[in-house]
């Protein structure tokens, strides 16, 4: 090794002109290679007085450098660790979350069927007003279902040959022996509606018939009663509804 005080011993003898593998060689050929060997230590010492410094922070950087990995890799494994954790804690949040929807799409879904269930109450809570009033209505009609039946036979039996006025005065006759008899029958008895439909009426209008109550009446003693009907048609009208009706069920018209 060569040191600073020997670098600067040589130092003179290296500034001089003569110092060197030539001039050596002309003065001393065996120990010529000596010359060029203090050249190059003296050059070592410089290039070397530079790279110790460097060397020195280079190890004290690696070390660092080392240190500083080995924080990181511990900083890696913690990151590591926590992703694992952070991503158990998503997993569980997402399964929450369908969780909390399919309670929310439930709860929706039972909204749905309690409000149904409201309006169905609510509309059957005006049915029950209906029903109970049809009910009291329907146990009204069989406690009078006796007379209205005989009013109505009556009416089919012995009317027929009469006008309104008078078939009428026979219904306040009736009534008066009934009230007399004690047979319960409807006050407000439509014979009309009780023996005919509305369907049936608007047909027979078609065919000819007039739409006055005597004419529906004769037209409802012509089909409900049990024996023949002696037409007394002046105006030809009942004539027409006959042929009309009975048309399609092979009536025979005798001149």
């Amino acid at each position: 090794s060569i040191t600073g005080e020997t670098v600067e011993l040589l130092e003179p003898y290296l500034d001089m002109e003569d110092y060197n593998l030539e001039t050596a060689k002309k003065v001393c050929g065996n120990v010529a290679g000596l010359c060029s060997w203090t050249q190059a230590m003296v050059y070592f010492y410089g290039i070397n007085k530079e790279v110790l410094p460097l060397k020195a922070n280079l190890a004290l950087q690696e070390g660092r450098l080392a240190a500083a990995q080995t924080e990181l890799n511990n900083a890696q494994v913690q990151l590591d660790e926590k992703q694992m954790e952070l991503d158990q804690v998503q997993a569980m949040y997402d399964t929450a979350m369908k969780e909390k929807q399919a309670l929310l799409d439930d709860a929706e879904a039972c909204r749905r069927k309690m409000n149904n269930a409201t309006a169905l109450i609510e509309g059957l809570g005006g049915e029950k007003l209906r029903w109970t009033a049809s009910s009291k209505n329907f146990q009204n009609q069989i406690i009078n279902l006796v007379g209205n039946v005989l009013l109505a036979t009556g009416f089919l039996s012995y009317s027929g040959p009469f006008n309104q006025e008078y078939r009428n005065l026979l219904l306040q006759l009736w009534k008066k022996e009934m009230d007399n008899s004690k047979i319960p029958y409807s006050n407000d008895l439509n014979l009309t509606g009780m023996l005919v439909d509305n369907a049936t009426v608007c047909e027979w209008n078609l065919q000819g018939l007039p739409n006055d109550d005597l004419s529906i009446q004769n037209g409802i003693i012509v089909t409900k009663a049990s024996r023949y009907p002696l037409l007394i048609d002046p105006q030809g009208q009942g004539k027409i509804w006959i042929k009309n009706k009975e048309k399609n069920n092979g009536l025979q018209v005798n001149s």
